[in-house]
């Protein structure tokens, strides 16, 4: 049986989730309007760790575009982090001559650690 008092640390999340908002030029109160919830919700969420509902949690992982795997495997060697999810976002507004830039600059980074 599980102890009652396991809980999942909502912590890293949280400050994940107000980095995101920043990074983005959202005010709580923002975020709060899209998503419908009380801003301070949002605070506690981001400054104390407070679990959110599933539907708040999902809300706010698509609007921010926070990876979720980083919180959830940790251990695991393919993880999509946050950073990574977002960089995927604005490529795809890329055209091919933009992506073909981006294709070169991972190339020369993969060369640089060769090196």
């Amino acid at each position: 049986m599980r102890n009652k008092d396991e809980k999942y640390n909502f912590t890293s999340f949280g400050l994940a989730i107000k980095e995101a908002r920043m990074k983005k030029g959202l005010t709580r109160e923002q975020v709060g309007n899209i998503i419908c919830i009380d801003p301070r919700y949002l605070t506690n969420i981001e400054n104390k760790g407070q679990h959110p509902s599933l539907q708040v949690f999902y809300d706010l992982v698509t609007l921010l575009n926070i990876s979720v795997d980083e919180y959830f495997y940790p251990d695991s060697a393919i993880v999509k982090s946050t950073r990574r999810r977002q960089i995927e976002t604005q490529m795809d507004s890329f055209n091919d001559k933009e992506l073909m830039l981006m294709e070169a600059l991972a190339e020369g980074i993969i060369q640089s650690k060769k090196i």
